[in-house]
């Protein structure tokens, strides 16, 4: 980022509750802005808003074609066939948006009738607004009428049993820790107030011990997803002791490395991450690497992460885009082909390479579609960072 701070008091109403909070209780982590942002009751992003598409303020991959939905469905299908079939199975979205993945993803299934007949459907989210507008979507494809659906407020309650979960750009969502370099050692980083009442970034007073053996550079920031450790290790949990596989996609990196990935995006812009607080979009790039090894660490096995772009043509996106095509007008021809381009190219503008794709999987699985290569390790103790900075949320 170019800038730690931004001049005078924060506009919005989150901004200033924050700012109170920190006047009565001295700067808080990054981790805790985050959450507030994001998921404020009354006053968070995701509470109060519909963000996404042209009118929002950022745009997915099931908003860009149908395509990216169906071949997710499919691939459900295949992975609840490699499970055995079982009869009760959950399928779950976590953060499903407008319900276009969901909604698009079950109607490409209808030509696996036994597995749709086994799905019960979880949507897990917190927002009213999207909440309504997951049920429109789905009332538009008639599934509330023939799959059992319900919503849940977090992962925890979708009853116990075999399980298919999709996180299609939830895991960014996450907040997380970050830490900075100084000359004696990491130390966390926290939001604060300047002088005239504005935010400003700053660090803790002492180092954290627990990072003293982690390299880096004086000034370097590095960030630790604890919070998204935490849910993968007990999505690993289950699906060992249950089945089945969970299928993570995101924009991120392959391999855990230094560097300040925090971002806000509003209307399609990028703007400083402090600047409009419950009005922005916060987030931070997915660290794959972070999530194997949490996976791995629960006895669980890891295909992937390969890019999103290669992904999708093993599933057959470009067979499917021709299909589409057939019967359309040239016009329609043209977005069709578009929206393919935007969903597999690596470049600019495209999000083939940028996106990353990697599942979780009970050990039983064999290699799943479209992902390579798969990483297995016996179980072990959750990483020892990750245990020495947990503190209660």
């Amino acid at each position: 980022m170019s800038a730690t701070r931004l001049s005078g008091p924060p506009a919005t109403p989150l901004g200033r509750e924050i700012a109170r909070l920190i006047a009565l209780e001295g700067p808080m982590p990054v981790e805790r802005y985050m959450e507030l942002c994001l998921g404020h009751p009354t006053m968070g992003y995701y509470i109060t808003r519909n963000p996404f598409g042209a009118d929002g303020d950022f745009i997915t991959a099931p908003d860009i074609s149908q395509i990216f939905g169906e071949l997710i469905g499919l691939w459900c299908a295949e992975v609840w066939r490699m499970m055995g079939g079982p009869r009760d199975l959950h399928l779950v979205e976590l953060g499903p948006g407008r319900g276009a993945l969901i909604a698009d993803a079950l109607r490409a299934a209808r030509v696996a009738p036994q597995f749709r007949s086994a799905v019960r459907l979880s949507l897990v989210e917190t927002s009213p607004v999207l909440r309504q507008l997951q049920r429109q979507a789905l009332s538009a494809e008639g599934e509330l009428s023939s799959i059992p659906v319900a919503w849940r407020n977090h992962l925890g309650e979708v009853p116990e049993g075999p399980m298919i979960l999709i996180a299609n750009e939830f895991f960014d969502a996450l907040p997380v820790r970050q830490y900075q370099r100084a000359p004696d050692g990491w130390r966390e980083r926290l939001v604060g107030l300047a002088p005239d009442g504005g935010l400003i970034f700053g660090l803790a007073p002492e180092a954290e011990p627990a990072l003293d053996e982690l390299p880096g550079d004086e000034g370097a920031i590095m960030e630790i997803p604890v919070a998204a450790i935490n849910m993968v290790a007990g999505l690993a949990d289950r699906l060992r002791r249950f089945g089945g596989a969970a299928l993570i996609i995101d924009y991120g990196h392959a391999v855990s490395a230094v560097g300040d990935t925090l971002q806000a995006v509003r209307r399609h812009q990028y703007v400083h991450p402090l600047s409009t607080p419950g009005e922005a979009d916060i987030t931070a790039h997915v660290d794959f690497g972070a999530l194997a090894r949490a996976a791995l660490a629960r006895g669980v096995v890891v295909d992937g992460p390969v890019e999103q772009g290669a992904f999708l043509r093993a599933l057959g996106a470009n067979a499917r885009a021709e299909q589409l095509k057939r019967n359309a007008r040239e016009a329609q021809r043209r977005v069709i082909d578009e929206g393919l381009r935007r969903l597999t190219s690596s470049e600019a503008g495209g999000m083939g390479a940028l996106f990353k794709v990697m599942a979780v999987a009970a050990s039983q699985l064999g290699p799943l579609p479209g992902l390579a290569p798969r990483r297995e390790a016996p179980h072990m103790p959750q990483p020892s960072i990750v245990r020495a900075l947990r503190r209660p949320s």
